[in-house]
């Protein structure tokens, strides 16, 4: 391929890993987040998100006058509209905001909260006791928590907010009266789940399905009436999700069988969006920052980083050397962040433990040369009794990202879980699945507590991370993140890997292979993206896989690695790049449908 093969002309390996002691920097004085400072106004803002009539409201926005945050609404508003195997006004979102004029990052968490009534047995069979198939506890009605979105949107909206509210929605408002071309990938996920469950529901079978049982298709004109009309209450009340009719609708499908679910009244009116300071590390001499949990997916990836700072990973590359390092630093991360991150509102979260210089020290000393390791275990940065969790993650998931020219930053990974979420419909948008990302065992074999476990009001673990980075001087530098299950971990270090130690521009770190380690098997993921011929993007048949040289992948195999090539979740990284000239560079996953665009 004709990046790596670009990049393998410049790097200098040698005969073994080059693990340095002097590449890691002793531990700063203060906390990190206390050294990101102001940065200078820009001359426009961009927008990057998976979908380009969202890409295009967004700009629209910025370009009437807004902020990223009024900008923010507008891409969720639409990408609910027209991406809703993704994200949508029935799910979550965790967003990370850098302030450039006060110089602070903050967490606004509109993650999921379960009904009140539930206990740590909700996936389980009530006949045999056993966990619940994975996709049979995604289609009840249990797996629906109080939609958190668009009310944490209206509180980022009271901090940064500069249009009036609701002037956001009008490019969705647009799309859902007139209508869309359905795209492709939205398309292509309508015809792979309609073998499952989602033409039981009355609602999405008349929207997702022709009157002949057929399943839309690429350039179908959709129109979404309903769900303009929620936008519409929407710009009445902020929060028309979760008191009123609507909330009532959203009840009432979550209590139809199969398995119906215990949401009520109560359960969505006290439902509050929060807000708190990012969760900031150092990686060499950049800052990162992202959400808090129950958002793993920033403390997972900083894990993976502050590992890979005791390795010089300029000088490694893309090779098999690097990515070995790659994926075992991986592998113990995802050890780490099964068993200690969960929703701290419930549980004890060991951040500073867990990315405490001198632990990831000795979590990368257990990384061999030649040889992968085996049963890899979490680490002990506290003496906790947790159990172990191997809960998945679905791939039905959305990120986008957006830089007004105050500088004022936004990174949002969006979700209703897995595609088409829970498979219901109401009032033109899907419910989440979200409370299926708890553990479906409350203990593990060894019948030690999981932390992830249910519990009433309690906001499950997710694997999304929404990233900002700063430059040395503190200043904002990139955003990054992706959907992509619990690969969104692997997705975003490797981002940050790309451009920081590989030098590498936004799009062509996102162009590197996926390559997950989730302490098994090394998952190299297959994309058909570039035509043979003649390099370019083609997302048709015909392309040739879009992954590691063979050469690499076998001496993987020989350090030990079991390499599996499969599809994977499919990344959708967003990125926006400030250059040295205060000038806006974006990239977006030529893996999904995703583009850039500069405001003006």
């Amino acid at each position: 391929m004709r990046l790596l093969s670009t990049l393998f002309l410049g790097t200098i390996l040698s005969s073994g890993l080059v693990a340095c002691s002097n590449t890691s920097k002793a531990p700063p004085a203060q906390d990190p987040i206390e050294l990101i400072s102001q940065t200078p106004a820009l001359a426009s803002g961009m927008v990057a998100a998976a979908n380009p009539l969202a890409t295009q409201a967004g700009i629209e926005i910025l370009n009437a006058g807004g902020s990223a945050i009024d900008a923010a609404i507008a891409v969720q508003t639409v990408l609910g509209l027209v991406e809703p195997q993704s994200s949508g006004l029935g799910g979550g979102a965790f967003m990370v905001v850098y302030d450039p004029e006060t110089a602070k990052v903050w967490n606004y968490n509109g993650r999921e909260t379960a009904p009140s009534n539930i206990t740590d047995e909700l996936f389980l069979d009530p006949n045999t006791g056993a966990p619940l198939r994975y996709f049979e506890g995604i289609a009840s009605g249990r797996s629906t928590g109080v939609p958190g979105a668009m009310v944490m949107l209206h509180k980022a909206y009271e901090d940064y907010g500069k249009l009036p509210w609701g002037e956001q929605m009008e490019p969705a408002i647009q799309l859902a009266e007139e209508g869309f071309k359905v795209s492709p990938r939205m398309a292509s996920l309508v015809k792979r789940m309609s073998g499952y469950v989602l033409a039981n529901d009355t609602e999405a079978r008349d929207y997702f399905f022709l009157e002949d049982g057929k399943p839309i298709t690429e350039g179908f004109v959709r129109d979404n009436k309903p769900y303009a009309e929620t936008l519409y209450a929407l710009q009445e009340n902020p929060r028309a999700l979760v008191e009123g009719p609507i909330a009532e609708a959203i009840i009432a499908k979550t209590q139809a069988p199969p398995l119906a679910g215990t949401l009520t009244l109560e359960d969505m009116a006290a439902y509050q969006a929060q807000k708190t300071e990012a969760v900031c590390s150092q990686y060499r001499d950049h800052i990162l920052c992202g959400a808090q949990p129950p958002a793993s997916g920033p403390i997972a990836v900083m894990s993976i980083l502050g590992v890979l700072e005791n390795y010089d990973m300029k000088a490694l590359g893309p090779s098999a050397d690097g990515w070995h390092v790659f994926a075992e630093a991986s592998a113990l991360s995802y050890a780490d962040r099964d068993k200690y991150v969960a929703d701290p509102d419930f549980v004890e979260v060991p951040t500073k433990a867990m990315l405490n210089k001198d632990y990831l020290k000795s979590r990368a000393a257990l990384i061999q040369t030649q040889t992968a390791l085996t049963d890899i275990q979490a680490g002990n940065p506290v003496d906790f009794i947790r159990g172990q969790d191997a809960t998945p993650d679905s791939p039905g998931t959305s990120h986008f990202t957006i830089v007004d020219k105050t500088g004022l930053t936004v990174s949002m990974t969006t979700t209703v879980e897995a595609p088409f979420g829970s498979q219901r419909m109401t009032h033109g948008f899907m419910l989440n699945n979200q409370l299926t990302d708890f553990s479906f065992r409350p203990v593990d074999a060894a019948g030690k507590p999981i932390a992830n476990a249910p519990a009433p009001r309690k906001r499950p673990r997710s694997s999304m991370a929404p990233m900002i980075v700063f430059n040395p001087q503190g200043e904002f530098l990139f955003t990054t993140g992706s959907p992509g299950g619990n690969s969104i971990i692997a997705y975003t270090a490797k981002s940050i890997v790309g451009m920081i130690d590989w030098g590498l521009t936004p799009q062509d770190a996102i162009e590197l292979p996926n390559v997950i380690s989730r302490n098994g098997r090394v998952r190299l993921e297959s994309q058909d993206l570039k035509s043979e011929e003649t390099d370019e993007i083609d997302r048709g048949a015909g392309a040739v896989e879009f992954g590691l040289p063979n050469d690499i992948v076998s001496a993987l195999e020989e350090k030990g690695h079991q390499v599996v090539r499969s599809k994977g979740e499919i990344s959708g990284l967003h990125i926006i790049y400030r250059q040295a000239d205060g000038t806006l560079i974006g990239g977006a996953d030529p893996r999904r449908e995703g583009i850039a665009l500069p405001a003006e």
